[in-house]
């Protein structure tokens, strides 16, 4: 075994000795780096990519195992960024013919929410601000579980949505000292970087929340908004399946009836009620002008000019037979 292999080895044996991963997964990735070493597609790749490597092959044992780990996490193991490690994964798992089961978005939120510091038995400054794990993973699950019925989850990035949630779970739990506080604050009191689209999936989820509080009977009179809502948002939990077939219901009716007969106070309820973000946020697509401007009046009888007819000639043959039927007109 050479030096360079050596390396790699040690550098995936030391990888999962801080992730703790059982000896087991230890084994099944030095197995992988082995045969990533060997295969001649990376043979030629930089030093920097044969360092990912080791990343790649921790990533997958322990997908393979649903062991619940983040790309997020190598990443920030192995001090890279996660644009080069998913590119040589995809590499990686196309070229070793691996199969790679989905990520169990369950174990995922549970994972997250221990690695916030607020959610810790010995946080020791605020505690009006701390909470229990158990507490805190229930509930984020639910609003998980909640984000994915209404297309909140799907071909995205799970940690925006479950950093998102894990704030919404943790505020409604004791909502008269913690209203007050900011996501930025939490995330910086929990002591975790706030993922770039976090901010988004907060005020998608907080939309799902305030057409399912539109649906309880005792919550239809009170004026809520973002921030109020989170004082009912157990009752919300409480009967999400029920709202949302009810949310689904009122919509189809409301199709079929009309404008008309839409209730008089204002609820978000609407045609659109619970389509994917890529249908409620469309993108308007340019499309190109059959006719420019002041173009309209064209009727076909117009004379064809010779640099327009020259565009259409192809071949030195059609060149000749045009020169020829010239000369006799």
């Amino acid at each position: 075994m050479t030096i360079k292999k050596l390396c790699g080895v040690k550098r995936v044996r030391d990888l999962c000795r801080v992730l703790r991963l059982p000896n087991n997964f230890v084994d099944t990735a030095v197995c992988y780096f082995k045969q990533a070493f060997e295969n001649p597609v990376f043979h030629l790749v930089h030093l920097q990519k044969k360092e990912l490597l080791v990343g790649c092959c921790v990533y997958v044992t322990c997908r393979q195992n649903q062991w619940p780990l983040t790309m997020g996490t190598i990443c920030s193991l192995i001090y890279t960024n996660q644009e080069n490690l998913s590119s040589l994964y995809t590499d990686f798992v196309r070229v070793l013919k691996l199969d790679v089961p989905y990520l169990c978005i369950r174990e995922l939120v549970k994972t997250h929410c221990k690695s916030f510091k607020l959610f810790q038995d010995f946080f020791p400054a605020c505690p009006q601000y701390a909470e229990k794990l158990d507490k805190v993973s229930e509930r984020t699950e639910q609003i998980v579980e909640l984000a994915s019925k209404t297309w909140l989850v799907t071909g995205r990035h799970p940690l925006p949505v479950i950093t998102a949630a894990c704030y919404l779970s943790w505020q409604s739990l004791q909502p008269s000292w913690r209203m007050s506080c900011k996501f930025t604050k939490f995330c910086r009191l929990s002591e975790v970087d706030r993922p770039v689209a976090s901010m988004t999936r907060l005020n998608e989820i907080w939309d799902v929340i305030l057409k399912l509080a539109a649906e309880l009977p005792w919550l239809k009179m009170l004026p809520l908004n973002k921030k109020t809502v989170v004082l009912h948002l157990g009752d919300i939990l409480k009967h999400r399946m029920f709202l949302l077939r009810r949310a689904l219901t009122s919509t189809v009716t409301y199709s079929s009836s009309g404008p008309e007969t839409v209730r008089s106070i204002d609820q978000p309820s609407c045609a659109s009620v619970f389509l994917p973000p890529c249908l409620l946020n469309t993108k308007k697509r340019r499309y190109s002008v059959a006719f420019p401007c002041g173009s309209f009046d064209i009727t076909g009888d117009e004379d064809i000019s010779d640099s327009e007819i020259e565009q259409y000639l192809r071949t030195p043959a059609e060149i000749e037979e045009f020169q020829k039927a010239q000369s006799k007109m």
